[in-house]
């Protein structure tokens, strides 16, 4: 096409557009401007392996209740700017991961590293493939973390190709956004006379919102429902493979609607658990909570969904506090407590290593703009719901989307309320994530709320 001919026809759709009253905007990119693409693949273990979540476990898997997926949105405007959504059925994915799969998507599908966003459901009844767990004299039996090895190298090949399947998939769409609500989740910190501890406590935070987007094709047909919430995958503790309330979800969803392939994206549900627990019956109740929610909010007011895509990813730097003292660790060592033991010992073996210690953690935020109708912000580790409220009230304009465990599962982010009251997601939990992270220091939420909104800032004043 030539010069002056592309020059007609741009004019020609800015005299349109303006007659029609549309926004200048919107010119040149329609509802059914959007291509899509799903893909899915089957990720459950094919042998009896460890189970990730839980310290207490003893052995390893004995069977499934269903099976584990990893699924794939591919999204690309009319301008050619391409996402990738991959959700998966897991505890989480180590940074080392991502780097992994983006290095390679990039060689092969020429696909920017802002355009991989990689979501897991944080179910504890997973496998484990995190190397931590055999490279620091954790407890894992020697054939166990091997098959975590095997297991993870098996599962990059998998999310590549299931990349390339997705984008080979592309094909016209249009995009919906809707939401409901669920009250499965409750929050879990309660203060006793002993500080706060692990139990439902009806008077704390949540987020109850379900965010939903709806792709469709030309022919009306949904192709995808993409839907969140913030809460843990905690209903299940025993030794079946499963992917908790989530999984029972996405398959209601996909029953509701044959040939939709369902997708559940976890939120900021770091202090958040399923109310109540511990049963098959109650994941599947709490999975057909959270399918309800998704199917009232597609009988209430769905908003279109424009482009362009901006995309942004970033890092913010974030303080750790120092380690203590190292007469406080030694006598650490001589804790009962096994893995309180095990994080001193770690950590004087570092303190009297040769290299110097980082005192800051790189911490990986994501951004994704749709048009001026909706912004996605991902966000790494497992992120306690302050965060998604305050960025949800913060940020002006378009609905936003807070989604938590993305990129890098590496262990708690507290807010600065949480880490000022203490308690598991504050300092506790760094005992059990492998590493000799200290806890984050106060500046941690400000930090990462501070590179939300750069990042926001970016994408929303791109031309």
């Amino acid at each position: 096409m030539g010069t002056v001919s592309l020059q007609r026809k741009t004019l020609l759709a800015f005299v349109v557009a303006a007659s029609l009253g549309m926004s200048l905007s919107a010119v040149g990119q329609t509802d059914d401007a959007w291509k899509a693409g799903v893909a899915t693949v089957v990720i459950t273990p094919e042998r009896s392996m460890w189970m990730a979540g839980y310290a207490a476990r003893n052995k390893p898997s004995e069977g499934k209740i269903h099976d584990l997926h990893a699924k794939a949105l591919a999204l690309e405007d009319a301008g050619g700017t391409r996402l990738v959504l991959v959700t998966l059925d897991l505890i989480g994915i180590p940074r080392e991961f991502r780097d992994r799969v983006v290095k390679d998507v990039g060689a092969r599908y020429e696909l920017a590293p802002a355009s991989l966003l990689l979501n897991v459901s944080h179910t504890h009844s997973g496998p484990e493939l995190r190397d931590w767990r055999g490279t620091q004299a954790w407890d894992l039996p020697p054939e166990q973390i091997e098959l975590g090895r095997q297991y993870s190298d098996a599962l990059f090949g998998k999310v590549v190709e299931l990349v390339g399947r997705a984008l080979d998939a592309l094909a016209p769409a249009q995009l919906t956004y809707t939401h409901g609500r669920s009250g499965v989740a409750m929050n879990r910190r309660l203060l006793t006379t002993n500080g706060y501890v692990i139990a439902p406590n009806a008077d704390g935070p949540v987020d109850h919102d379900v965010p939903v987007l709806q792709v469709t094709g030309p022919d009306g047909k949904t192709k995808a429902l993409v839907f969140g919430y913030a809460c843990h995958n905690t209903t299940l503790s025993d030794y079946e493979f499963c992917g908790d309330y989530a999984g029972f979800a996405q398959e209601y969803v996909e029953e509701k609607h044959p040939g939709t392939v369902a997708m559940f994206v976890e939120g900021c549900g770091a202090d958040q658990n399923p109310t109540p627990r511990r049963t098959v019956d109650l994941a599947k109740q709490h999975g057909r909570a959270v399918a309800n929610a998704v199917e009232a909010a597609l009988v209430a007011k769905l908003h279109p969904v424009q482009g362009p895509l901006r995309l942004a990813v970033g890092e913010a730097t974030l303080e750790l506090e120092p380690p203590a003292s190292m007469e406080e660790l030694k006598q650490q060592t001589q804790s009962k407590d096994k893995y309180q033991k095990r994080y001193a010992e770690e950590m004087i073996r570092e303190l009297d290593g040769p290299g110097r210690r980082s005192n800051t953690y790189p911490y990986l935020v994501q951004v994704v703009q749709f048009g001026k109708d909706l912004t996605m912000v991902a966000l790494a580790g497992e992120v306690v719901v302050d965060y998604s409220l305050r960025i949800k009230s913060e940020l002006p304009g378009s609905p936003v989307w807070v989604a938590g465990y993305s990129n890098d599962v590496f262990g708690y982010v507290p807010s600065k309320r949480v880490l000022q009251e203490g308690g598991y997601e504050a300092r506790g939990a760094v005992l059990y994530y492998g590493t000799t992270m200290t806890p984050f220091a106060s500046s941690v939420e400000d930090f990462i709320v501070g590179k939300v909104q750069e990042l926001v800032r970016q994408v929303r004043s791109e031309k």
